[in-house]
């Protein structure tokens, strides 16, 4: 059987990017692109999968800014240093054998999303998501594994009940009903993870709880009925599109791990 290993690139590179101490521009986006290179690396050996599929965002308007204008209107740019280097970055993954994918117009989430249900749907073996966003945890309802590459740590499902209070399959309800400030996702009003997870235990998911929120006398049902628009686009914003057309094969992300050697 096979083993599929996607990597959320750009979750890794800037999550690299951010933790070293280096204050001039250029030399921080080189050092982050290289440390980058070695998790990637790291990443590769550790799991030896028979096909990498490292993805990047294309940058620019996706399908969700056609949904809600205020999507991710406040969140900071890739600083222009490390945009530059990328090019490079995904020529040494070239090097190696991959095959760095970005999609216009959708996130790179929408591509793993798509990429990892198909393999699992055609029963090609295991799918591991290399990533720490939360929005792909919701994957592992279908079979996948994440794999926190920064604390070296597997997420399943125990983890997710255990982090958000709910299982895999709930999680994109939950996502909606607290909205990510960071991305502009505005969610109901002062509903956060404890409340939203508690909500989703007593009702079930969110169909169900606007359906009981008209009978809630007390703050929190004025809240959701209040809400219920804005909780209506959130769950569009958090959904993850699972038909992207990415325009390779599963030979093109075939890798022999020889090729690190």
């Amino acid at each position: 059987m096979g083993k599929l290993l996607a990597i959320d690139g750009m979750n890794i590179v800037r999550r690299v990017y951010e933790a070293n101490d280096e204050t001039e521009p250029a030399a921080k986006a080189e050092l982050a692109l290289r440390h980058a290179l070695s998790s990637f690396r790291k990443l590769l050996a550790t799991h030896a999968p028979t096909h990498v599929l490292p993805v990047f965002d294309a940058g620019g308007r996706t399908w969700r800014h056609d949904v809600y204008a205020g999507y991710r209107e406040h969140r900071e740019a890739v600083p222009a240093d490390l945009q530059a280097g990328m090019p490079g970055f995904c020529a040494q993954l070239g090097e190696w054998g991959l095959t760095s994918v970005s999609v216009q117009g959708v996130e790179a989430d929408d591509v793993i999303a798509t990429a990892v249900l198909r393999w699992l749907q055609e029963a090609r073996g295991e799918a591991i998501v290399a990533s720490t966003d939360k929005d792909l945890h919701g994957l592992i309802a279908d079979g996948a594994l994440l794999w926190d590459h920064f604390r070296g740590e597997w997420h399943d499902a125990k983890w997710v009940e255990t982090k958000f209070g709910v299982s895999p399959a709930l999680l994109p309800d939950l996502l909606a009903l607290t909205g990510d400030a960071a991305d502009g996702i505005p969610g109901v009003q002062k509903v956060g993870v404890k409340t939203a997870a508690k909500l989703l235990q007593n009702y079930g998911d969110i169909d169900r709880i606007m359906s009981g929120a008209g009978i809630l006398k007390d703050a929190l049902g004025e809240r959701l009925r209040q809400g219920s628009e804005n909780l209506a686009i959130s769950r569009r914003l958090v959904a993850l599109k699972t038909d992207v057309r990415i325009g390779v094969s599963w030979n093109m992300l075939a890798f022999d791990i020889d090729n690190l050697r």
